[in-house]
């Protein structure tokens, strides 16, 4: 069974198709992506003036 040179295998995805051995291959070496929050958070300087105005928009 030797590589026929796809490229499959450096996609980086948890499962891909090898050609040479015709079956399904699942990459348990992928890097897991954490998800990260962005936005208005309390610990941000303007935090509190945003709120304040996000709060009168709504209200008005």
């Amino acid at each position: 069974m030797d590589c026929i040179n796809c490229e499959n295998c450096k996609l980086d995805t948890k499962t891909y198709f090898c050609l040479a051995k015709n079956d399904f291959v699942i990459n348990e070496q992928t890097s897991t992506i954490e998800k990260v929050r962005t936005g208005w958070k309390k610990g941000v300087k303007e935090y509190e003036s945003h709120r304040r105005k996000i709060r009168k928009e709504v209200e008005a």
